[in-house]
């Protein structure tokens, strides 16, 4: 039991260090000038208690699902599928809001110390070489860790942070610690009014924040692998984020009470005043003495920063692979896996996120718009997948996507122009929308469900079968099937789809003269050889160098034929991917009536020993015309 608490410990420091990312570390200190004391409590409290709900309700998901300490592991893999690029989006932002952060507010104001570095060649080279340095000791320390060593190494660096932040607070005066200036900001734009704008959003932002994080969802995975409480170990992080939160925000508080111009805030291109980097400006003339407080806050930044590098490199690295791994998608197969699956790429992109929002003189604020509209959404709608019975309808991804597109947009302007109801509009909507998108899907499909019992009762009735008989194949549903009379001896394309009609006979019947149910896949399988002899006429099983294999087989059965019904197969390609070909077949009967359809996967082996193959170019080839 003591190790398992020691275990949480463990996990609850590497959760907090993960989470003191850029947001948290630079804001905290941009909110304590704006708006003193308050302005910080209302930034960190909803931080960390959004964390340690997070780590709640997890727990209650991981109980509740099957699967024993493998059960949060198997819902996410179904429950991740729909929101696959929002959680990809979500961690570049992320990892470029933190890097663009440490730069900007860090590296240039003590580049800025080295004589000569004002030119914009100087500047620009070594903004560039920053975020390289940045993001490969990111690459290298989440190589060398991995999700079951990374809470040993954020141990390591936890204590050098703890370190760090004793030789700090030693070093400064206890006669004026706490003499920060409330309400500092108002002299540069921040009024009370722009607090109430920005607390709502915040708090909304704060509060769901965590779902769309993919190293929180690792995190939380491995944890409960381990047979720790994933609650526990959120309580842990969010208690210790809190006192990272505070120590920062007071600290900034401390300078400026104590250091009236001995820093420069400047102004953005919204002229609201920002100053992010206060602290660094006042502890960067430490340099020029023996002082341990500028090395030892500097320190305290980066571990913050390589600590969510390192983790977003390590969960990024699991979710590509994962998804590239069971992606069906021709463009994905065509791309090298090694390639696509590599957190590197994605590091690239951050990269140059992070430069162009440096040169076009971005501030944090505006990375931070879109975890306080444009996400919002989605996270909430994930949390309601989560527990709202009946919400697990396919994702509306266009509708969702306008959406947060509209939020976000609503939210920069009322962030822009000062006005806070924008602000409500574009942090709330987003709520008001999934709560209606999930009431009225509910809605709907009970009355789907209540139609559908009308119906099949109904259709007990002789005199309306042939009405619900008529209804039930809609032309949306399938593809419109062949008449009778159009037999092909060998068969056919209409459009994508290849076409081939037969006529059920005696031996195809069971004891009550339906169609056996075996003799589907057959049919099946009779149109899908034809089919390979239509689009790959040149084949020759003597000469070839590879065989095509089945590798699952789906079929669900909706009506039942008889004896002498013509019966219409068809058969396209719907996916293929590096190592398999996914082939979609529906079988309709004499009257156009869908009997069933279903799926099958393809595997390509060697004709000498068997071996796996990629799926052969003549292959690609000839499928990829009807894809």
């Amino acid at each position: 039991m003591n190790l398992r608490w020691l275990n949480a410990l463990l996990w609850g420091n590497s959760v907090a260090l993960a989470w003191m990312w850029g947001l948290g570390l630079f804001f905290s200190v941009q909110v304590s000038f704006m708006f003193g004391m308050k302005g910080l409590l209302m930034f960190a409290i909803p931080n960390a208690f959004g964390l340690m709900l997070f780590g709640c309700l997890t727990q209650i998901i991981a109980n509740r699902n099957p699967g024993g300490h493998e059960s949060l592991a198997l819902f996410f893999d179904k429950f991740a599928k729909p929101f696959r690029l929002i959680f990809y989006i979500y961690q570049i932002v992320a990892l470029s809001l933190t890097v663009f952060a440490l730069v900007k507010y860090l590296f240039v104001p003590l580049l800025g110390l080295i004589e000569g570095f004002d030119g914009q060649a100087v500047v620009a080279l070594s903004v560039m070489m920053s975020v390289f340095v940045l993001l490969a000791v990111g690459c290298l320390f989440g190589e060398e860790f991995g999700i079951r060593k990374i809470k040993a190494g954020h141990a390591l660096l936890g204590g050098l942070l703890l370190l760090c932040i004793v030789t700090v607070l030693l070093s400064l005066s206890p006669a004026t610690v706490g003499k920060g200036i409330d309400g500092l900001g108002s002299e540069n734009g921040y009024t009370t009014t722009r607090f109430w704008g920005l607390a709502v959003p915040l708090i909304v932002g704060l509060l769901v924040g965590p779902w769309l994080d993919l190293q929180h969802w690792q995190r939380a995975i491995q944890i409960h692998r381990e047979n720790t409480s994933v609650r526990l170990s959120y309580f842990f992080g969010g208690i210790i984020f809190l006192l990272l939160l505070l120590f920062h925000g007071y600290l900034a508080m401390w300078v400026m009470g104590n250091a009236k111009g001995s820093f420069e805030v400047v102004a953005g291109i919204d002229k609201l005043v920002y100053g992010h980097n206060i602290v660094v400006q006042y502890f960067s003339n430490g340099f020029k003495g023996n002082s341990l407080i500028p090395p030892a806050y500097f320190g305290f930044l980066v571990i913050c920063v390589l600590t969510t590098l390192d983790s977003g490199y390590v969960s990024l690295k699991w979710f590509l692979g994962k998804n590239v791994e069971r992606s069906e998608n021709m463009l994905i197969s065509i791309i090298p896996k090694q390639i696509i699956s590599s957190p590197i790429p994605t590091f690239f992109v951050v990269a140059v996120i992070t430069m162009v929002g440096y040169f076009a003189r971005f501030e944090l604020e505006y990375f931070m718009v879109f975890y306080a509209s444009f996400f919002v959404g989605y996270a909430a709608l994930a949390i309601a997948r989560c527990f709202v019975p009946n919400s697990q309808q396919p994702l509306p991804q266009i509708r969702m996507f306008s959406m947060a597109c509209l939020c976000l947009a609503i939210f920069a302007f009322g962030y822009m122009l000062d006005q806070n109801v924008l602000m409500y509009i574009g942090s709330l909507l987003p709520l008001v929308y999934v709560m209606w998108l999930v009431t009225t899907t509910d809605l709907l499909r009970l009355v789907t469900e209540k139609a559908g019992e009308v119906i099949n009762a109904a259709s007990e009735l002789s005199a309306i079968k042939a009405i619900v008989k008529a209804e039930t194949h809609a032309p949306s549903e399938v593809a419109a099937p062949v008449s009778a009379g159009t037999h092909d001896l060998a068969g056919h394309f209409e459009g994508k789809w290849f076409v081939y009609s037969m006529i059920a006979t005696y031996q195809d019947t069971n004891s009550v003269g339906n169609v056996y149910f075996g003799m589907y896949p057959l049919y099946v399988g009779k149109t899908r050889e034809l089919f390979f002899n239509a689009a790959m006429p040149d084949f020759d099983l003597k000469t070839t160098k590879f065989y095509i294999l089945t590798r699952s087989f789906e079929h669900k059965f909706v009506r039942e034929t008889r004896e002498f019904d013509t019966i219409t197969v068809k058969i396209k390609v719907a996916e293929a991917n590096r190592k398999f070909c996914t082939l979609e077949h529906q079988i309709f009967g004499a009257e156009g009536q869908l009997l069933g359809k279903g799926k099958q996967s393809l595997l390509f082996v060697s004709s000498k020993d068997y071996g796996l193959l990629d799926i052969p170019p003549e292959v690609y080839s000839s499928f990829i015309k009807y894809l």
